[in-house]
């Protein structure tokens, strides 16, 4: 049992925690939840020795604690797998599962022979398959969170914590991961379970405490409360509406792609076309080639493909071309992809868009700082301009990638995986942004693995299996079952 009283914490001026209660009994599943930057993670790095309260109580199992480290919370078998993947991507999958735990043998040498058949070991346990020596840089987001449960896994963890652990996961690997979890408790094992997705903490939770402004503010069981209860606790006010009425009209066909092919990503004769104010989306599940034909659109990864735009033949050859024809692409990593972390919020905004707030090879300071504050504001990125975007919660940081291309004025804005990893709150806010941004006629293509925001927004709705559209989804067709069924290789009857 782990018991955090009265825990307080800044970072300089920034008082991120201000008296957190929080109480993780044995054997249960305790959802954490609040919108980004409400202190979730800060409270757990505190509790693993990440960082250091500034006041407050720690109790394991009756005893005061404080750790030093996170190897010694670990050593005291408190495992905390990120939001923000720890994987090493020039090494193995092999040598990523037991890096800094290396197995020896009498002589000292790696005694890989056992390494394999421990990690063997645990793939089987979470019904998993994937090469132990292939390069970790080439998994996919998905098999590169489910190297990180393993990890937890192969230690005798007595206490996981997970930081939004199925973001990436197709439904099939979230059901085995839910099994593992059941098992585990049943064992003797915790969890503190950190998620946005609702239907996920009903089902797996069993207690709930939810976080704002970085105090709790309700803690109970999860049979005790429900989703617009959850929703207000969060954000302080009710939600009516998840996602904002579709009030536009697409218009003309302003994109069409014939043909686009990638042999390594088994992709072939890839048609689609894209219309002017048109939320399109693409749907399937992981590896159907979603991400792929997005990057080969933008230039990213070569390939085969005809492209018109606005009735015009483009040639696209990298992202400088597409960014030049009007084209700008927000990635699903935005930590890798999409940001300078160690540059500040301002910085990062501009990035995309510099020439249009300079003169003469000179950056003017005023527009751009207006700019700023506009999409701060527009956004509700609370934090001063200046700080590093390495400080600000995953959410914050996505928004950061977003404001950074709207200012560029794209004509056809691309998103994958826009509100992953992201709260409840922040997801309405990008929601309204990007039914403004179609309203004033620009196009957008959203990848989502979120069913609801597949249905939610999406005018249209193009369905991937291995490589290839199976089906595209207009208006009343675009439900659940349909694309479950074209998204396994199936065929619509009629």
């Amino acid at each position: 049992m782990i018991e955090m009283k009265n825990i307080h914490k800044a970072f300089g001026e920034n008082q991120v925690l201000r008296g957190v209660d929080f109480k993780l009994n044995n054997q249960t599943v305790h959802a954490l939840m609040g919108e980004n930057g409400a202190g979730k993670s800060t409270l757990m790095n505190i509790l693993t020795g990440i960082h250091t309260k500034d006041q407050g109580e720690i109790f394991v199992d009756g005893n005061a604690v404080q750790y030093k480290s996170p190897k010694a919370s670990e050593a005291d078998g408190i495992q905390f797998i990120h939001q923000e993947l720890n994987i090493w991507p020039e090494m193995t999958v092999l040598e990523n599962l037991f890096v800094g735990k290396e197995i020896r043998n009498k002589f000292g040498m790696l005694n890989e022979k056992q390494m394999k058949q421990e990690a063997l070991k645990v793939f089987k346990r979470l019904d998993f398959q994937l090469p132990l020596h292939k390069p970790a840089g080439l998994c996919s987001i998905g098999e590169q969170q489910m190297i990180e449960i393993s990890k937890s896994l192969m230690t005798d963890a007595k206490v996981i914590i997970m930081d939004e652990p199925t973001a990436a996961l197709t439904e099939k690997e979230i059901d085995r991961l839910f099994v593992m979890i059941n098992q585990l408790k049943s064992e003797g094992v915790s969890f503190v379970y950190i998620s946005h997705r609702m239907d996920e903490i009903f089902k797996i939770s069993d207690e709930i405490t939810v976080m704002r402004d970085g105090t709790s503010v309700m803690s109970k069981k999860t049979s005790d409360t429900n989703y617009n209860e959850l929703v207000q606790a969060m954000v302080g006010r009710s939600l009516d509406q998840q996602f904002p009425d579709r009030a536009t009209s697409p218009e003309e066909v302003i994109l069409e792609v014939k043909g686009l092919s990638n042999e390594i990503f088994g992709m072939e004769g890839i048609d689609f076309n894209l219309r002017k104010g048109e939320i399109l989306g693409f749907s399937g599940l992981m590896g159907a080639g979603r991400t792929e034909i997005m990057r080969s659109l933008f230039g990213l990864d070569k390939g085969q493909k005809e492209v018109k735009l606005n009735g015009q033949t483009i040639h696209i050859n990298g992202p400088t071309t597409a960014i030049n024809h009007g084209f700008a692409f927000i990635t699903e990593n935005r930590k890798d992809e999409g940001l300078v972390l160690d540059a500040s919020i301002k910085d990062n905004m501009s990035l995309a868009n510099l020439k249009s707030f300079s003169k003469s090879g000179v950056v003017l300071e005023k527009p751009l700082d207006e700019f700023v504050r506009r999409m701060q504001e527009r956004l509700s990125i609370k934090s001063d301009k200046n700080l590093s975007v390495s400080s600000l919660s995953g959410g914050n940081q996505q928004k950061v990638v977003l404001a950074k291309w709207v200012g560029n004025g794209p004509k056809i804005l691309i998103l994958d995986e826009p509100t992953r990893g992201i709260d409840v709150g922040a997801k309405r806010e990008i929601y309204q942004l990007m039914n403004e941004l179609t309203n004033r006629g620009i196009s957008i293509i959203m990848v989502s693995s979120e069913m609801p925001e597949i249905i939610g927004l999406s005018d249209r709705v193009y369905v991937l299996h291995e490589g290839k559209i199976t089906g595209e989804l207009q208006k009343e067709a675009i439900t659940q079952e349909n694309i479950m069924i074209l998204a396994t290789g199936g065929e619509l009857n009629g």
